[in-house]
């Protein structure tokens, strides 16, 4: 039988507020994909994201829009993003099920093990964010929403809170070059091991041949294998979120390529369920940063969630997806 993809936007309630550099939220709007052939039915999940110029509406138009498509393949054609997302893993996790093989099997990969997840302290005042970071003390690896003025007294207090936890930074483009130059020193002292985006992906060009002393992640500069070319000689690591490539066909390709060039590679996540979490467990498998802890910052997760032990993210069972 032909298979039908029906498109349908969702509402998941936040666990407080959530903030970063650009805004706040307290809600997570994702659109859900299911792809039926009569028999079986996939699921996918996308996060729009007004950085991308995306809205719910212009994600669910995009894709019925797109037209018959049968397997993950048919999905290429659709350009990268939220869209093609969830498509893209709603058609793999058919394929699973039509086979009654996991998609790793499929896709000619070895087992998925579990993962440690960073968990994400959003951006707060410095007492409010030493409270945060105190009360998850005990998880291996935070990540810090940063991006203004202030920044280094958040920092100082976060590690005050959690004086074991290694840490990560995000500036979400909120730096400038010379920023980036004055706090390095200072937040490696603080040990802190890694910035994501500290400058805007489109005028991030004084990143290249500088010295980095604090190694910089591209977020918003990478989506997909295209994007690879331009971050040589800027960054040291990418962010590989499945809401940018348009799917996991895409992030592996990028993973790939990324290593194959002597990048780093971090797994990253919008705010979303563990729907979309689930797909990027397999992707996840051996990069040196994972941070897919959207389900861990809801009030409200899917009926079959992903299972974390602490910071520990276990792959997804077939209910959910794959």
């Amino acid at each position: 039988m032909p298979t039908t993809l029906t498109a349908t936007p969702e509402t998941f309630p936040m666990d407080g507020t959530f903030t970063i550099s650009r805004g706040s939220r307290t809600e997570a709007h994702v659109v859900t994909v299911e792809a039926r052939d009569g028999l079986c039915i996939g699921r996918g999940e996308a996060v729009p994201y007004a950085r991308y110029g995306e809205t719910v509406e212009s994600v669910i138009a995009q894709i019925e829009a797109a037209g018959p498509m049968a397997t993950p393949r048919d999905a290429q054609a659709m350009p990268a993003g939220a869209a093609r997302n969830a498509v893209d893993c709603a058609l793999w996790d058919l394929e699973a099920k039509r086979r009654g093989e996991p998609v790793w099997r499929l896709l000619g990969l070895p087992e998925p093990q579990p993962v440690v997840s960073a968990y994400t302290l959003s951006l707060e005042t410095p007492d409010v964010m030493r409270a945060k970071a105190a009360e998850h003390a005990y998880r291996p690896l935070l990540k810090i929403k940063l991006g203004g003025e202030g920044d280094l007294d958040r920092l100082r207090a976060v590690r005050e809170g959690a004086p074991e936890a290694s840490l990560i930074i995000d500036a979400n483009e909120g730096w400038s070059a010379e920023t980036y130059a004055a706090l390095a020193p200072d937040l490696l002292s603080l040990g802190v091991a890694m910035v994501e985006q500290p400058l805007p992906a489109g005028n991030d060009e004084a990143l290249r041949g500088m010295d980095r002393p604090l190694p910089v992640c591209a977020d918003e500069a990478c989506h997909d294998t295209a994007s690879l070319d331009a971050l040589q000689g800027k960054y040291d690591m990418i962010n590989i979120k499945l809401d940018k490539t348009g799917g996991l066909t895409e992030a592996l390709a990028l993973r790939d390529a990324a290593l194959a060039r002597g990048f780093q590679v971090m797994v990253g996540c919008m705010v979303g369920t563990s729907l979309a979490m689930a797909p990027a467990v397999l992707v996840a498998q051996g990069a040196q940063v994972v941070d897919l802890d959207g389900p861990l910052l809801l009030a409200k997760d899917r009926e079959t969630p992903l299972i974390f032990a602490g910071s520990t993210l276990h792959p997804p069972r077939p209910a959910l997806w794959g």
